[in-house]
């Protein structure tokens, strides 16, 4: 019989958050071959420019954002300046030396960045920013930097422009035909007046999002991302001819996701995704003919909420080299290189993190027959003293085979872990993704107890010991678990979370407000707010809760932490100084401690608010 672990150690848990580890790669466009890397610092997240194959540069003197991009010059960083953490500021270039700080939009109003790129000649940035009056695609001259004009402007939501080797072309994911529906057609405006030039839409159903221009100055191609069958594939559209090549690929299942191109050799760089697990292709324009790069891990992290399309994904480079940019639960993400002959290199390491344990992946059945993904593990060589059930944010994100040092603190500390694909997660297709609109949290609902059902089978998930936590959406689905299902759960562990949506989108930034108006219309807010079920809820409760978060205000959870307390509920509401995404690993450190501390209080019979 196995034996039930001992309290692990705080050296043990300080070691899993003491080695910096990449957090992404952000490669420059053009014939440099640099990338900026972001790592995971104990006080943030900070940069290096990488020029391959040589070693990256010492850290650079400053701070930087997951989602600052390098100028082709390799001599500036472009961040937003948002107070530490809001998301609300404006655009600075930084020199890389730390000598010279620049406002790119000086006298513009504060916004939100929701694109930013850099043209393929290095001339221009292209930036989609949103603030009170609406969504707005600005560029940027670069070398030397100048004067900021505005080529497409909107109330409604619109995202991630690109732009063209040139700089002559834009194109933005555009919803203005179907406001609050995200949904997107692709706009595509003259570079320097701002004139629409071109839209392509698979529309009623199927939205195009645009992924890359092609390489060549006059070459007016753009590869773009469709769901014409409901699963995403590539395609390729000449803008100025109406042109276009779509790449069905009816012999794969699921998503193939195109995150890079090298037109010059027409070969297009595709995730392959069936069930959540992840194969690196590389496509053939000229036949369609597909063969697969590099399996294991997660080879790109899908993001639909934030500056880039995707928080980090494998590419190529300039000479047509892949770069796989890989990850699993155990390892950091890494890049390895792979040639022409399937010959790979590995250029720069994982961070040397304490060994640690994969997690499994298992298709569960939801209530309707959905499969939903579900990703999980047992601590090794012992009984495991409880179970934690982990929900990603977004809704419109994902979790995947990537290093999360949080799960194997979970583990190294005796609990079985798991983590929930739910109905809207993204590499499902899209009637998978859009699977949450309209229901007011039935679907999400569903999804998380079967998650648990299936877990019980395998001997976990005892009510008295099973805690449920998560961040931003998977924060406000902790909430409204331990609400809708309180006999599941001892312990909700919420992180910038949403517990009242009428306080809460009144109070959001602009750039998310739009769409969580009419994701939760007034109709549907009593039943999708978790404090509509507070008379309910018997779990203890932690709300952890940013400052200057400006996309789960605080004043989104006041209200049920102050009801609940009143009520004699178990509820502890904890505030740190920072916004909605922070980093650094001291900081997660110090959570972590708290989650453990406070889930063995549960099984020790103690409350939490004591």
């Amino acid at each position: 019989m196995l034996e039930v672990p001992a309290v692990p150690s705080d050296e043990v848990l300080a070691a899993r958050f003491a080695v910096p580890y990449l957090l992404t790669v952000r490669p420059v466009p053009g014939e440099a071959d640099l990338a900026l890397l972001v790592e995971n610092h104990p006080d943030g997240a900070r940069g290096r420019v990488w020029r391959a194959p040589a070693e990256p540069s010492e850290l650079l003197p400053f701070p930087v954002s997951v989602g600052a991009i390098l100028a082709s010059d390799g001599q500036w960083v472009i961040d937003l300046d948002d107070d530490g953490g809001s998301e609300v500021g404006g655009l600075v270039a930084f020199a890389v030396d730390g000598s010279e700080r620049i406002a790119l939009t000086p006298g513009r109003a504060p916004y939100v960045v929701r694109g930013l790129e850099s043209s393929y000649d290095g001339s221009a940035i292209v930036a989609t920013v949103v603030d009170e009056d609406g969504f707005h695609v600005l560029v940027i001259p670069a070398a030397p930097w100048g004067e900021t004009r505005v080529v497409y402007s909107n109330p409604i939501e619109a995202w991630y422009g690109q732009i063209s080797p040139d700089g002559l072309l834009i194109s933005v994911d555009t919803t203005a035909h179907n406001p609050g529906i995200r949904r997107p057609l692709l706009t595509v405006v003259d570079g320097v007046t701002g004139e629409t030039i071109a839209t392509l839409d698979d529309l009623p159903a199927g939205p195009v999002r645009s992924v890359r221009f092609a390489s060549e100055a006059g070459d007016d191609r753009l590869l773009l991302n469709t769901e014409r069958t409901g699963f995403a594939r590539p395609a390729i559209w000449n803008v100025r001819t109406d042109e276009r090549q779509d790449f069905d690929l009816p012999e794969l299942a699921g998503e193939v996701i195109p995150v890079d191109w090298h037109s010059p050799s027409g070969r297009i760089l595709a995730v392959h995704i069936d069930d959540g697990i992840h194969h690196l292709l590389e496509i053939q324009e000229s036949d369609g003919s597909t063969r697969v790069v590099a399996e294991g891990g997660s080879f790109a992290d899908p993001d639909v909420a934030d500056l880039h399309p995707f928080q980090w994904a494998s590419y190529y480079a300039p000479d047509g080299a892949i770069r796989a940019v890989r990850s699993t639960w155990d390892v950091p993400l890494h890049i390895d290189e792979i040639a022409a002959d399937a010959t790979s290199a590995t250029l720069i390491e994982p961070a040397p993190v304490p060994a640690g344990r994969p997690l499994a992946s298992a298709m569960v059945e939801s209530a309707d027959g959905t499969r939903v993904q579900l990703w999980w593990a047992r601590p090794e060589g012992v009984e495991p003293r409880g179970t934690v059930l982990e929900i990603h944010g977004g809704p419109m994100l994902v979790t995947i085979d990537s290093y999360n040092p949080s799960a194997q603190a979970w583990l190294d500390a005796g609990f079985a872990y798991a983590s929930l694909n739910y109905r809207g997660s993204v590499t499902f297709g899209r009637a998978f993704r859009e699977g949450f609109w309209g229901a007011g949290g039935d679907r999400e609902i569903e999804d998380v107890a079967a998650a648990i059902a299936w877990l019980r089978e395998q001997d976990l998930a005892d009510p008295a010991s099973t805690f449920i936590t998560g961040a931003s959406y998977g924060g406000h689905m902790t909430l409204l678990s331990v609400g809708r299902l309180p006999e599941l759960f001892a312990g909700g562990l919420a992180h910038v979370a949403v517990a009242d949506w009428t306080a809460a989108i009144a109070a959001m930034n602009p750039a998310v407000r739009s769409v969580w108006s009419s994701w939760v219309p007034p109709e549907m807010v009593e039943r999708f707010s978790a404090i509509s079920y507070l008379d309910d809820v018997t779990a203890s409760v932690w709300i952890n809760q940013g400052s200057i978060d400006t996309r789960t205000p605080i004043i989104g959870v006041q209200r049920y932490v102050d009801e609940l307390g009143a009520q004699g509920g178990d509820v502890v509401l904890d505030i740190f100084e920072g916004g909605h995404e922070p980093t650094g690993l001291e900081a997660a450190a110090i959570d972590q401690r708290r989650m453990h501390e406070l889930a063995l209080r549960t099984l020790s019979g103690d409350r939490w608010d004591h």
